[in-house]
């Protein structure tokens, strides 16, 4: 008698969950990279229109056409060449290069102490500081206006928006206290028992291990001022020689309101040194953020 062996039948069935399953991976990739996509292109296609605009000519500056029809690299030396332009960039790099300076110097100090010392009054003193950050400028600024232009006499000038940077950051010190928190105490331990008082702690110990939070409040910072149209506005109007390149290139739109490809290539100047800084210290600036919530 001869035994008949059935061959199984393949119904399929893993075939087509495979298949449904590479189906939906594919899915869900164009699905993330279009998200993506969409928002890079949210970010960047106004700074492309305006590196273009202000490539062309000024009878082509915002008509239909979105490529120049002549390349004018002129238009950037022109906008050097506006009175009181190079000034501008004088004051805000004094006034963003100092200020920051100040800010760092002036916050570390007291971040430390809220961070790493134990005395009475410490957690009434951080929400004080938590407070201030909360205070918007223009509550205070009547006051403040009157004490700097009334008092000192400094009205014209960027000195009220410099100096008040060396007293510390109500933002600078909480972001650098909350960064320092992640700093084991072993370190510091250590280096108090190897004799270091509290002041050669921080500079040899603590400052070398706090570069990326330091490096975070530093661009804050320094994006702040760079950008900061409120201050200058209030402080330096009546002032051309003290205005900076944010509130001079309103003016700027006002002398040349006509002339678009020049107020373009003049914002091109303006945003170009913020985007290569952080171009520079992108990889320090995200650390230092990301660290900060990593401990209470």
């Amino acid at each position: 008698m001869t035994q008949v062996l059935e061959r199984p039948v393949d119904t399929g069935a893993p075939n087509v969950a495979e298949r449904t399953a590479r189906r939906r991976a594919v899915l869900e990739w164009i699905a993330v990279h279009s998200l993506g996509v969409a928002a890079a292109l949210f970010f960047t296609l106004p700074f492309v229109f305006v590196v273009l605009t202000s490539l062309m000519s000024d009878q082509q500056a915002l008509t239909r056409d979105l490529i120049p029809r002549t390349w004018e690299w002129g238009n950037y030396a022109q906008v050097f060449d506006t009175p009181g332009f190079l000034t501008w960039w004088r004051n805000t790099l004094l006034y963003a290069g100092l200020g920051t300076v100040l800010t760092v110097v002036s916050s570390v100090p007291v971040a430390y102490a809220l961070a790493k010392f134990r005395f009475r009054g410490r957690n009434l003193t951080l929400m004080l500081v938590i407070s201030m950050m909360m205070l918007p400028p223009q509550v205070v600024i009547i006051p403040m206006y009157l004490f700097w232009a009334k008092q000192l006499d400094l009205s014209g000038t960027l000195w009220p928006l410099i100096i008040p940077m060396a007293f510390g950051d109500a933002f600078s010190i909480f972001l650098l206290r909350q960064f320092l928190t992640t700093i084991p105490d072993e370190y510091l331990d250590a280096a108090r028992v190897d004799g270091c008082g509290e002041l050669r702690t921080l500079l040899r110990v603590v400052l070398p291990m706090a570069k990326p939070g330091i490096a975070a409040v530093a661009l804050f910072q320094f994006f702040y001022a760079w950008n900061d149209y409120f201050g200058p506005q209030i402080y330096a109007s009546e002032n051309p020689g003290a205005w900076t390149l944010s509130y001079g290139l309103e003016s700027f739109k006002g002398a040349h309101h006509t002339d678009w490809n020049l107020t373009m290539a003049a914002t091109v100047l303006v945003m170009a040194p913020v985007i290569v800084v952080f171009f520079f210290a992108q990889k320090a600036f995200v650390e230092g953020v990301t660290l900060t919530g990593v401990k209470g």
